[in-house]
């Protein structure tokens, strides 16, 4: 029976791109009907998509899968964004205010929609979280209906290179697929993975992928931080290939022997690793090489933490993504940070219902996917399809409760993590002219009237004046003698 209910969510790997379909149901779980997967390395790479037209065929195929498993139409879908061109930026905007005044909530969207018309050099600003408004000398994360003379707004501002957010953008365009909404997908991750008292006391979120590994750095439930380092559990695969054996064979003996931290006391020297029937390598040098990239990648991760917040990481370093499951992962990241509190997080805090294997293995490498279809909250179905990919002569267009399309936001509505599509974008900045074009021309306006009646005021001014003048006295002096001489006469 075709699906009349569900949510569609896409993410676009550096190795694989991922579709899952899922409906959600009143308890708050979420029951998976579809996952279908194809490998990207072809076309994305760390992450940033390369080639627009191999992009397209791979989501035209993707979401043709999910219809078939489905046996319904999909209208719009939710997509993931990321890549290694994504990193945070602080910026403060200030406003003077007079004498007395009391903060408005129109003030604080003023000092939002200020921000956001930032300009950077081929950076596109894709979400601006909201650090603290400082409100006189005093800090505060809500200043409306405070007294002030002065308020500034601390933003963090999350770019990606134009060029990326284009072509992104560019191949569901030409894929001819809708999209429902675009999360930044490191805070969609977050918002599934990390518990509120690890963002409330200060934590890290390491996402260790195949060509890219994210920094995420929260305090006080805010995001502080958000770096993309173009390294990977890939780079290790690489480092094991030099010795001699195609990557294939090198990926296989990183699944099988790899560990991020071996005891010296327990390499057996004369422990070799078999490449294949004919080949061996010494498990020492194997470790190494492991280790030594690893080690590389844990020192860009802490290097990327911000110093300030280096004896605040209360909630300590979580860790999720393919990468994290290295053996004896946790040990090699307290060894280097020194940070003893650290977590591997296996799989999302929902509650997830389903039969798939790759969900299933709780791994760690769909937890970025099932982020974002937690996310969705606007029905994806379109009319049911049969199998032959013909639709039934009644086109059906669903629409259940608690999937109602929503009205365009302002930029102080925005939530966090969203990032506008290049069509809201266009559309937005449409509307922005539009309503510029009218404030320009209701100034016009006022300033014609504003002219019309200083003109009849002067007019009356003059008439006064004129009125009274000496001479003008003097002629209505005659003029008023002359009447009484007639009238005597």
């Amino acid at each position: 029976m075709a699906a009349k209910e569900f949510i569609v969510a896409i993410e676009l790997g550096s190795s694989k791109v991922t579709g899952i379909a899922g409906q959600k149901n009143l308890d708050g779980s979420i029951q998976i009907l579809a996952v279908v997967k194809e490998e990207s390395s072809a076309f994305i790479r760390k992450g940033v998509v390369y080639n627009i037209d191999k992009t397209a065929q791979c989501l035209t195929s993707i979401i043709k899968k999910l219809e078939t498993q489905l046996k319904t139409e999909i209208r719009q879908v939710y997509v993931g964004i990321g890549g290694q061109s994504i990193r945070s930026v602080r910026n403060v905007i200030g406003k003077d205010l007079p004498n007395e005044s009391i903060v408005t909530q129109d003030m604080v969207i003023e000092l939002m929609d200020a921000n956001r018309n930032m300009t950077y050099p081929d950076q596109e600003i894709l979400d601006a979280a909201v650090q603290e408004y400082k409100v006189g000398s005093q800090f505060q994360i809500d200043p409306v209906g405070i007294q002030a003379t002065r308020l500034e707004g601390n933003f963090l501002n999350i770019l990606e290179r134009k060029a990326f957010y284009k072509n992104l953008n560019k191949c569901f365009e030409t894929a001819d697929i809708n999209i429902a909404e675009m999360y930044l997908a490191p805070l969609a991750l977050a918002d599934s993975v990390l518990t509120e008292a690890e963002k409330r006391s200060g934590c890290a979120l390491v996402d260790l992928g195949a060509d890219t590994t994210t920094v995420s750095v929260y305090s006080k439930n805010i995001l502080r931080h958000l770096a993309v380092i173009p390294l990977g559990s890939n780079n290790i695969t690489k480092d094991i290939a030099t010795l001699q054996m195609e990557e294939s064979d090198a990926e296989r003996m990183k699944l099988k022997y790899a560990a991020a931290y071996t005891d010296n006391n327990d390499i057996d020297n004369d422990l070799k690793y078999s490449i294949d029937p004919e080949r061996q390598i010494e498990s020492r040098k194997f470790i190494e090489i492991v280790e030594g990239r690893l080690e590389e990648i844990i020192e860009n991760v802490w290097y990327q933490i911000p110093s300030e917040y280096y004896d605040k990481l209360l909630g300590g370093i979580i860790l999720t993504g393919g990468g994290s499951n290295l053996k004896n992962i946790e040990k090699a990241f307290n060894n280097h940070t020194h940070v003893d509190k650290i977590r591997v997080a296996k799989f999302v805090t929902q509650s997830i219902i389903s039969n798939n294997e790759t969900i299933k293995a709780h791994d760690g490498t769909m937890n970025t996917v099932l982020g974002l279809l937690v996310k969705g909250d606007i029905n994806c179905a379109g009319s049911a399809v049969d199998l032959n990919g013909d639709l039934f002569s009644t086109p059906k267009q669903p629409t259940a409760t608690g999937f109602d399309p929503r009205s365009p936001r302002t930029a102080g509505e925005i939530p966090a993590g969203v990032v506008l599509t290049a069509a809201e974008k266009k559309a937005a900045e449409a509307e922005k002219k539009a309503a510029e074009e009218l404030k320009r021309r209701q100034e016009e306006e006022e300033e014609r009237k504003k002219s019309e009646e200083e003109a009849r005021i002067k007019e009356e001014q003059e008439r006064i004046r004129k009125e009274n003048s000496f001479w003008n006295k003097a002629i209505k002096g005659i003029k008023k003698f002359g009447k009484q001489i007639v009238e005597e006469e």
